[in-house]
Order: structure tokens, then C-alpha cells, then sequence
């Protein structure tokens, strides 16, 4: 035991209870001195060695730059929020509660949330914040040879930015072209030759908002192997999300940071503006109850499970690493039980009320085309009065006169009447079946409830512009605050690991990202977006986050990691956790992994491609060069964990001494510490000499991370970083010779 351990524990004894103003600042007072203090160190040649080591202050450490850190603590929960709830918060759980037996839905997903999202997004949360890296370093010290899974997870985050940010470039462009009245996808458009006038018959055939969506915005080719150019207007927008991305990116949480304010809380007005609007709508109580209506026994059906779990899982953000890259920023004693705990329930709670927004809205817009159909079918009856229907089927109240409104009661007592007494010839009368039943359960989901049923409903809404450009600027900032923590995801590991500038490697990344983007601007850009949505992410993801549970639990030792929590949060977790991390999420997970493995396997590879002639839509399967790139984008993503495993195992990345080494850290410097010859090795030990069983938390705890306790004249003033950030610094041996990281 080194010989000055006791008043190291005494000076870590003294610690400074947080006070709800600081909470909010986040500034982290720090004394103008610092003590020096002792850390046994191993040298390369095996002996310990006793390195004095001073935190701050030094001129010599001037050139290393401190951790940056949140302004406040709500800047930082906006930012998580932000992160988490998406664009499938809009489109996709909506869907999944129509489909999956509306309000009975909301009870499995609850369920998975308590036993998959909370636990996982919680355990993200702790090792970020106690290890203060990002997602490569993070998985690096926890074990070398799991270090893959922070690469698997920047890959990810990389392929999921390419296209998410196509999405945001297409609500740019609807954004764009809602400032004008009427709305242009309000209507088909019209073609005049020189004898008459006609509408576009690929309109005709399908309808307004969904003709402008595939022919005037995406202006889209037959099927995947017909490129057809670029689109020049989408890729302007492209290039506008990207420069928005990087401008707010560039100087990392301190510039990301401030734009949350407004994109996380942005979409909550325009949603609760939403439904109060669409609440004074007529029919709008209809698709609030047609949603809330359970169908008890889908609940039964594995499917339903499934897919709760896997919108859990995608939901929260879990396994991009941006979770992970956000709370490093965090002080390390900061809650993040509560903060796993209160941003899973807003993300909840954000889905169900979009959800009560979206059929709302639906309800209105299925009203308005129950009417329409009503019309058209009386129209239809008129016109066989006489010649087909008997005037004594129309009851006397019920006035068929032109120009004359039938009630939708009326309607269905008229139709009611004709079904019971031409039952054999009611289908050779040409009457469509008008349901508001029917039309809520049209399911549709992302671009398709977006782009195309929203769109259509907006335009009946009065002032119809005005509520166009709120929805899709919520768009805008709600794919925004899910792209701010995907480019973090990728630039704090490669920062942390690779010490480049922030700025350099955000604009090369944005440059790059904006490049290889191109590919989803072309006409068929549409269909690889599908690609790379339904192959780039699932399983890759999936596998990570698995790793990700196995690594803490079993690897690194849940016990341990129970230890850790009590000394950074003050408290022992429930001992709900520990089930969960060791037994319950990791059997979940795998069988979540299983399952959609066999799905993936078991279904071909197919897309939904635009067939201009029959204006529908049509499945077509991908062809063979499509299936080996969808094949690859899995392979690509989940190849660096056994790539890094193996080159650790083989010791093909040198280790220095021949056995395992861990990684510590140093204000931001990553450095080794190798085993002692004649001990055991332990691969999740930071300080060796000792047993496997008594080492201390190999994260930066108390003796790492740590204030002057004592002496000084001015013990009590803070010196905050600037720009607002507290400085925090790794306190380790200065010891400029030892080696980075081999990742």
C-alpha cells in the first residue's frame, strides 16, 4: 500500500455536498492550489514506482486540453432528450400502436422499457460519465480486447448520418415550399395541349400529396439499378443539412449545446399546438378512440413483443455511443440513475403523445374522405334510381336532390337497406365501401405518414400553410437533435483516441458524410435510404449492445461496477439492476438478436419501389450487387470486434510487457499501466499489486479524480474553465514517455 493512502482517503473523504445552484451552473469549484500526491505506477521494467503528480496549475500541462463540460444541467438532459426522441417517435411508434392492438400496445412496451431500455441507457450512462470517454475509450479500458465495440458503434453512428440526414434535406425542402397558398401538393396539376386539358394520370391514379412526394420532391426512378442523375434540389438541401450540422457541431457541446434549447423543445410546442388544433377538428375523437381501443389477444402474439423490444431499444439511442459521448461530458458524481430514469419516460411519454397528435389528425383526415366517398356513392345511386335501385329504398327523410348533404347516419341506414335487398346483385352496383373504421386502418408509417397522409390532411386544415411549416420545422429539429448525438457518437471517441482537432475533424467528417450522401439524392436515393435503414444498423446494433451488457457484467464484473456506482453516485443502485445487467437484459437481448436474425434470414431482401406507369407502389427484390452491399453494411459495421480481438489476443498490437495491459487516462491522454511479472494478470485492474478481488475500480474514481481537501489560502474560491466548462483533468503520473493507446 503506498505509504501516503491514508491521507489520500482522508482528503477523498472531504467532499462538498452540491447545491441546486450548482446543479444548474455545473460549475465545478476548484481550489488556486493543488497538493501533490503519490500513485504507485508500474515501470516498464515491473518495478513499483512511486511518481509525485500535480493536477493543474503546472505551465507544462498548459498545452493539454481540459474535458469540456455541460453549462447546466438541463442543457445537458435537452441534449439526451434530444438524442433520444427522433423522427421514430413521429412515424413509427404511432404505426406500431395502430398495428399492434392500439392502446393494449402501450403495456409491453412499458414492460420492455423496465426490463431493456432503462437498465441499458442507465449502464451507458454510468460508464460515460465515470470513464469521461467516449465510446472507444470507454471499451477500451473496461477490456482491450472488447475495444472493437467502440469502433462497431462510430460505424454505426457513420452510416446511420448519411441517410438520416436525406430525411432531414426532405423536410427541409416541404419547408421550403410551404410559404405559399395554396399548398402545392394541394391539388393535382393540370397538362394543356393545344385541344384540351387534362390531369397528370400518374396523379389521377394515385392522389396529390402522394404524386408531389414521389414525381415533384424525389422525382423518383422505376427501381434501384436506375440512378437517373442527381436530384439538383434535394442536394442543395442535403448540403443545407450538413452546413447546419457542422456549424453546430464545430465547437463541440459548448456550440451543440446551446442549440438544444431550441431543438428539443421546439417539437414539444408544435405537437401540443398539434392537438389542440386537431382536437377542435371534426372526427378527430374518432382516431383517438379508434387508437385507444385495445385488442387484447395481439397482445399474445410474439410479434407484438418483438417489435416493442425493438423500438425500445431504437428509441433510446442505445449502443450508437452517443449516450455514452454525452454523459463523459458530465461531472462525475452527477445522478444518472435519475437522468436514465426521467429522459426513458419523457421518450415515452413523447410517443404517446405524438401518437395521440398523429390519429387525431388522422381521424380528421379519414372523416374528411368518408365524406368524400358518401358523396360519390350517392352520386352513384342517384344516377340508378329507376335503372337498378327502386325509389322505395330510400327512406322519405333522406333528400337525394343535387346539390344535398346525406349524413354519414343517414348514409349507412340507405346502404343498410339496398345490401339487404339487391344482396345478390349489390356488387355489380359499384358502390365503395365508406368506412371511417376502414380508413384509420390504412396503417402507414414513416416518409409515407409523413410525407404523404400528413401532408394530405394539413392541406384541409384552414390556414393550411402556416400549420405546414411548423410541422416540418419540427421535423427539422427533431431529426437534428437525433443527428447532434450520432456526429458525437463518432467525433468524442475519435477525439478521445486519436487526440485530432475538434474542428478539423468535424468539418472533414461533415465534407465526407455530405460526399458519399450524394448516393441517396439521385433519383433512386429513396431506395438505398431503405437499404441502409433496414440493413446498416439492426443486427450491427443489436450485437453491440449485447457486447456492451457482457462486457460490464461478466467481463469487467458486476460486482465491481456495483462499487463503482456507490462511489460516484453516493448510493448502491436497487438490486434490480443487478439481475438485470447479469441475467434478465442479456438473455432479452439475445433472444431479440435471435429472433431478428431468423426474420432477416428467413425473408429476402426486398424494397418498395414507385412504378410510374401504375402509380403504386410495388415490392421488388434487390438485385444480386444490391444484396452483397446490403450484406456488407452489417459485415462493415460489426467487423472491428473481432478485428480488435483478435490483434489483442495475437498480441499482434503490442502490450509492452506480454501481458494484458489497461488503459488509464490523463487529462485526456491515454497511457498504460502493465502488469507486474510474478502477479496475476487482471484485465479490468488499473492500479495492479493486488489480487483481482481486492483491486480497486479500474474507472477514474476518488484516487483519479479528485480536489484539494486541505491547505491553501484560497480553498474555498473556484476557478472556472473557460467558456463555461468546469476543468477537470485526469490526475495520473506525468509520465510523457509512456505509450498511447495501440487503438
Amino acid at each position: 500500500m503506498p505509504k501516503n493512502s491514508k491521507a489520500v482517503k482522508r482528503a477523498l473523504d472531504d467532499d462538498v455536498t452540491e447545491s441546486v445552484k450548482d446543479l444548474l451552473s455545473n460549475e465545478d469549484g476548484r481550489d488556486d492550489t493543488f497538493k501533490k500526491t503519490s500513485l504507485i505506477i508500474n515501470n516498464h521494467e515491473g518495478e513499483g514506482k512511486e511518481c509525485d503528480v500535480e493536477e493543474g496549475g503546472s505551465e507544462g500541462d498548459e498545452e493539454e486540453e481540459e474535458r469540456p463540460a455541460w453549462n447546466s444541467k438541463l442543457q445537458y438532459i435537452l441534449a439526451q432528450v434530444g438524442f433520444s426522441v427522433g423522427l421514430g417517435n413521429v412515424w413509427r411508434f404511432p404505426y406500431l400502436c395502430q398495428k399492434n392492438g392500439g392502446g393494449a400496445y402501450l403495456v409491453p412496451y412499458l414492460i420492455l422499457l423496465i426490463l431493456i431500455g432503462i437498465p441499458l441507457f442507465f449502464l451507458e450512462l454510468a460508464v460515460g460519465q465515470r470513464i469521461r470517454r467516449g465510446s472507444i475509450g470507454v471499451w477500451n479500458y473496461i477490456s482491450p480486447r472488447l475495444g472493437g465495440i467502440g469502433f462497431a458503434s462510430c460505424m454505426v453512428c457513420f452510416f446511420v448520418a448519411l441517410y438520416y440526414n436525406v430525411i432531414i434535406s426532405w423536410s427541409l425542402f416541404y419547408f421550403s415550399q410551404s410559404f405559399q397558398q395554396p399548398l402545392p401538393w394541394h391539388e393535382c396539376p393540370l397538362v394543356k395541349n393545344k385541344t384540351m386539358t387534362y390531369v397528370v394520370p400518374e396523379c389521377e391514379k394515385s392522389s396529390a400529396t402522394t404524386y408531389y412526394w414521389y414525381r415533384e420532391a424525389l422525382n423518383i426512378s422505376n427501381n434501384i439499378s436506375e440512378g437517373g442523375g442527381l436530384n439538383w434540389r434535394m442536394t442543395l438541401c442535403l448540403l443545407a443539412a450538413w452546413t447546419m450540422v457542422c456549424l453546430a457541431m464545430i465547437k463541440g457541446i459548448q456550440s451543440s449545446g446551446k442549440v438544444m434549447y431550441f431543438s428539443s423543445l421546439f417539437p414539444y410546442v408544435v405537437l401540443i399546438c398539434f392537438l389542440v388544433r386537431a382536437l377542435l377538428l371534426k372526427g378527430s375523437i374518432d382516431g383517438i378512440r379508434h387508437m385507444f381501443t385495445p385488442k387484447l389477444e395481439i397482445m399474445l402474439e410474439p410479434k407484438v413483443w418483438r417489435e416493442a423490444a425493438t423500438q425500445v431499444f431504437f428509441a433510446l439511442g442505445l449502443g450508437f455511443g452517443g449516450v455514452i459521448a454525452f454523459s463523459s461530458y458530465n461531472k462525475r458524481d452527477n445522478n444518472c440513475h435519475f437522468d436514465a430514469v426521467l429522459v426513458s419516460f419523457i421518450n415515452f411519454f413523447t410517443s404517446v403523445l405524438a401518437t395521440l397528435v398523429v390519429f387525431a389528425v388522422l381521424g380528421f383526415k379519414a372523416n374528411i374522405m368518408n365524406g368524400k366517398c358518401i358523396s360519390l356513392n350517392t352520386q352513384r345511386i342517384v344516377s340508378l334510381l329507376g335503372n337498378g335501385i327502386e325509389h322505395s329504398l330510400i327512406p322519405h327523410h333522406i333528400n337525394l336532390t343535387q346539390g344535398s348533404e346525406v349524413s354519414s347516419e343517414d348514409y349507412d341506414q340507405m346502404m343498410e337497406i339496398i345490401k339487404r335487398v339487391k344482396e345478390d346483385q349489390f356488387d355489380s352496383l359499384g358502390l365503395e365501401a365508406c368506412s371511417i373504421e376502414g380508413e384509420l386502418n390504412k396503417a402507414v408509417q414513416g416518409t409515407g405518414l409523413a410525407f404523404i397522409a400528413f401532408t394530405e390532411a394539413m392541406t384541409h386544415f384552414p390556414a393550411s400553410p402556416f400549420w405546414s411549416v411548423m410541422f416540418f420545422l419540427m421535423l427539422v429539429n427533431l431529426g437534428l437533435g437525433s443527428m447532434f448525438g450520432t456526429i458525437e457518437g463518432i467525433l468524442t471517441p475519435l477525439i478521445d483516441t486519436f487526440k485530432v482537432r475538434k474542428e478539423f475533424l468535424t468539418v472533414g467528417c461533415c465534407v465526407l458524410a455530405f460526399s458519399i450522401g450524394l448516393l441517396f439524392v439521385q433519383r433512386s436515393g429513396n431506395y438505398f435510404v431503405a437499404m441502409f435503414d433496414d440493413y446498416s444498423a439492426t443486427l450491427p446494433l443489436l450485437i453491440v449492445v449485447v457486447l456492451e451488457n457482457v462486457a460490464v457484467a461478466w467481463v469487467y464484473g458486476i460486482d465491481k461496477f456495483f462499487e463503482d456506482l456507490k462511489e460516484m453516485l453516493g448510493f448502491t443502485p436497487y438490486r434490480f439492476y443487478y439481475y438485470m445487467w447479469k441475467y434478465i437484459t442479456p438473455t432479452l437481448l439475445i433472444v431479440l438478436l435471435c429472433t431478428s436474425f431468423i426474420q432477416l434470414a428467413m425473408k429476402p431482401p426486398v424494397y418498395s419501389a414507385w412504378i410510374q406507369e401504375e402509380a403504386r407502389e410495388q415490392e421488388v427484390f434487390f438485385p444480386p450487387w444490391g444484396v452483397v452491399v446490403c450484406i456488407s453494411l452489417m459485415v462493415m459495421a460489426i467487423m472491428p470486434v473481432p478485428v480488435v480481438f483478435a490483434l489483442r489476443y495475437f498480441n499482434i498490437i503490442d502490450d509492452s510487457s506480454g501481458g494484458i495491459s489497461t488503459v488509464a487516462y490523463k487529462k485526456g491522454r491515454i497511457i498504460k499501466e502493465t502488469a507486474r511479472p510474478g502477479e496475476e494478470d487482471d484485465d479490468a485492474s488499473l492500479i495492479q499489486g493486488k489480487s483481482p478481488s481486492e483491486a480497486p475500480s479500474p474507472m477514474p474514481g476518488n484516487s483519479i479524480y479528485r480536489k484539494q481537501s486541505g491547505g491553501g489560502t484560497g480553498g474555498n474560491e473556484a476557478d472556472t474553465a473557460p467558456n463555461g466548462r468546469y476543468g477537470i483533468g485526469y490526475l495520473m503520473a506525468d509520465m510523457p514517455d509512456m505509450p498511447e493507446s495501440d487503438l
